[in-house]
């Protein structure tokens, strides 16, 4: 029995509903019940009666639900007297991707939740993320690949897809128009990232899969900043791989074409970093836990 579990049931009986639970608790629905069940399957009794129109606690799960709350209020006292959790100051590291277009909205949302939270943000490339983490800089670090210090863990958190942008000309329109493969725009000036980046790790790799080397390609750049990229693009002065986050603004305002890479290309996951030897604090542990159901819920659309 673990206490998000009974955190889910607490919120189910609260407020009678599983989709309701799941939106106030940042999770899915499938998660919902799947918490339920394994209460259920755990104590050998059911908790919760399922019609199609509502739903209801069984006498069972009355009496959980109250020795439920007294836990968990009795967690949070303890972790109050016991823990650095109040008025603390968390410090990540992030590479471009997260700390531009991933970590705002979810650090705005946390510290509705927590308003006694306050956090320190440094920007780097994923090898300069890892780096800090590996030297006790950062509490938390957050990156667009996996770690290759072995004294690092990394739990991922969430998925983006990359993409190619290109300037909005006649000639790309009917390329766009027409479906044309990524592999046919190649031949244009391209700008690419500065090789530490985990944008530029995820490119190689479509690159590599599409048997092209990098020699072959006409880079007029190399930029590690993603407005700077975006802006030269639609300024006609090439094209680039982009993160579909990155690069949803400017599509959508229509001053830059997307073309998608091929299917099961170009996707990549962004990971919380810590380091192995570490215990973490009740603050950080938390906010993993919250990174979790937040891109959960936001990935299955509730």
């Amino acid at each position: 029995m673990e206490f998000k579990q009974l955190r889910t049931f607490v919120e189910v009986v609260r407020t009678g509903s599983f989709t309701d639970a799941a939106q106030n608790l940042f999770l899915s629905q499938p998660t919902v019940s799947q918490h339920i069940r394994q209460l259920e399957e755990e104590l050998g009794t059911r908790l919760v009666m399922r019609t199609t129109r509502r739903i209801e606690i069984t006498p069972q799960g009355r009496k959980l639900s109250t020795f439920a709350e007294d836990i968990l209020a009795l967690r949070d006292r303890m972790l109050e007297s016991c823990s650095s959790l109040g008025h603390s100051i968390l410090t990540i590291s992030a590479s471009t991707i997260p700390s531009a277009y991933i970590l705002p909205d979810a650090l705005k949302q946390f510290g509705k939740e927590h308003p006694e939270v306050y956090f320190s943000i440094h920007q780097s490339d994923s090898e300069g993320v890892e780096r800090g983490i590996a030297e006790g800089l950062f509490d938390l670090g957050l990156t667009g690949r996996l770690p290759e210090d072995e004294s690092l863990s990394a739990e991922r958190i969430c998925t983006d897809q990359m993409v190619l942008i290109t300037p909005v000309t006649p000639w790309f329109l009917e390329k766009k128009e027409k479906g044309s493969d990524v592999k046919e725009l190649l031949t244009q000036p391209i700008i690419l990232r500065e090789a530490g980046s985990g944008s530029m790790k995820a490119a190689d790799q479509y690159l590599a899969r599409e048997g092209i080397l990098e020699e072959d390609l006409h880079v007029v750049a190399r930029i590690n900043d993603q407005e700077a990229i975006k802006n030269m693009v639609a300024g006609g002065l090439g094209i680039s791989f982009l993160s579909e986050r990155a690069a949803r603004g400017f599509v959508e305002a229509k001053r830059v074409l997307c073309f998608e890479l091929p299917e099961g290309a170009g996707l990549r996951s962004f990971y919380a970093v810590q380091r192995k030897k570490d215990l973490p604090s009740a603050l950080r542990r938390e906010f993993v836990h919250f990174l979790h159901g937040y891109f959960e819920r936001q990935q299955s659309g509730h």
